[in-house]
Formats: structure tokens, C-alpha cells, sequence
């Protein structure tokens, strides 16, 4: 098997995330995707709408910018492509030019995402994973899966759709001082895995050990939030 630069592959599919040390988000009795944004007429879409749509199902491998590699995932969803056409390009106001989409979830992690990267063809709304329903570890009710990119993109429990026509700025932390030093480990632009795009200000190479080193206490504050993944695997 062919591995993009500096991943390695892991037993199992572990729950990592921004809020991975708490329990996962709870499912609304009738979860919906809010879209709203620059040029765009607000609406929210009741998750059951996406069975209007074609069903997409695709295997791909998961990488996480961390290092670790899940092969062979098989997800199951709608085509974003075909979610943003249908639902999102109608009521996108004319004149309006729309370069990157916004994704949120439930536990209030956003991505930001070119919009021609949003809508290659193998980036899906997924609601199934391995043939079983999502569950909370890996972001239920549906989350975004975008293979050829890092997995920060892949936001889970998604409940909003932003729409910006320039990409929008980011603060980190109110110091200062605390937010210049984490924009040097900005999540890069593209986050485009064979390109190995982890970060806009630090060559991916730096990162590698360290990033290996944190996975360890991760997957330990992981299993105490959700379900304990299998991280068997010593090349980790």
C-alpha cells in the first residue's frame, strides 16, 4: 500500500477531534443543516431531506494530520456537489461569488474549505460508516468526509453550512501572544495530503516527531471522552 508523505498506518479508527477528552455531542431529536452566509438566503434542511438526493457511497483511507493513517473506510452519504447544486447554489443571491464554505459542527469545531476543493467528487455528507449507521465517536448524525484531504476538514456532527466570498479571518486566542504562536501551526489552506499541506507557516517535516509523540496521550484522553479506540498498532 502507497501512503501519502509521513503518514503511517494504524489499527482501527480512532475518535480524535478538537473535544475528544468530552463525550460526544448529543443527536437533536431532528437534526438539521443551517445554511446561511454571504449572498445567501438562510434556510435550514432537515437531515432526512438527504434521502431526496443520490446516494454516494465510497472506500477511501482517512488521514489525520497527526501522522496516523485508517485504511479502507467505506462511507456512505450524498455528494456534497450534489447537496451544494441542489440546495445551496438556488438560493445564492446573483452577483454573488462564492470561494469557500464554512463547516460546523455540533460541538462547535469549524473547518474552511475552497470551495472547488468542497466540491471534488469524493467529498461527501456521510451518514454511514462500514455499512452501520454513524455513531457519536465519528460524527453523528452526518458528517463532512473529504479523503484527499487532512482530517480536519472532515468535520463531524455537522449543523451548518457558512458561505464566504473571501476566506474569513480566524483568532485563535485572545493573547495576542498565545494566538501568534498558534497561527505558525495554521491548518494549512488546502490541506491536500499527497501535497503533504499540514500547515501554511512550518514545513510538514518539522512537525512529524512531535506529532507522533502526542498520539499516545490523545488516544488515552480519547478513550476516556468516547469509546476506546484500537490503536494496537506499534508503528504509531
Amino acid at each position: 500500500m502507497t501512503l501519502p508523505p509521513g503518514q503511517r498506518v494504524i489499527a482501527g479508527f480512532p475518535r480524535f477531534g478538537t473535544h475528544f477528552h468530552r463525550p460526544p455531542p448529543a443527536v437533536p431529536a431532528n437534526p438539521a443543516i443551517a445554511i446561511a452566509g454571504a449572498g445567501a438566503e438562510p434556510v435550514a434542511v432537515p437531515v432526512a431531506d438527504l434521502a431526496r438526493l443520490p446516494r454516494r457511497e465510497i472506500a477511501a483511507d482517512f488521514h489525520c494530520v497527526a501522522g496516523w493513517s485508517a485504511e479502507n473506510l467505506r462511507w456512505e452519504g450524498v455528494a456534497f456537489s450534489d447537496f451544494y447544486r441542489t440546495i445551496i447554489e438556488p438560493r445564492v443571491r446573483p452577483g454573488a461569488s462564492i470561494s469557500h464554505i464554512g463547516f460546523v459542527g455540533l460541538d462547535g469545531y469549524r473547518s474552511v474549505v475552497l470551495l472547488e476543493d468542497a466540491l471534488g467528487d469524493d467529498v461527501v455528507i456521510a451518514d454511514r460508516l462500514n455499512s452501520c449507521a454513524l455513531d457519536g465517536d465519528h460524527g453523528a448524525p452526518v458528517r463532512l468526509v473529504s479523503p484527499s484531504q487532512y482530517g480536519f476538514i472532515s468535520t463531524k456532527h455537522l449543523c451548518r453550512i457558512e458561505l464566504h466570498t473571501s476566506e474569513p479571518a480566524a483568532r485563535y486566542h485572545p493573547s495576542p501572544l498565545i494566538d501568534f504562536g498558534l497561527r505558525l501551526v495554521w491548518p494549512h489552506a488546502r490541506a491536500r495530503v499527497w501535497e503533504e499541506e499540514r500547515h501554511r507557516h512550518l514545513p510538514a517535516w518539522l512537525l512529524r516527531p512531535i506529532y507522533r509523540r502526542i498520539i499516545s496521550p490523545i488516544r488515552f484522553a480519547s478513550g476516556r471522552g468516547g469509546h476506546q479506540p484500537d490503536l494496537s498498532d506499534s508503528s504509531v
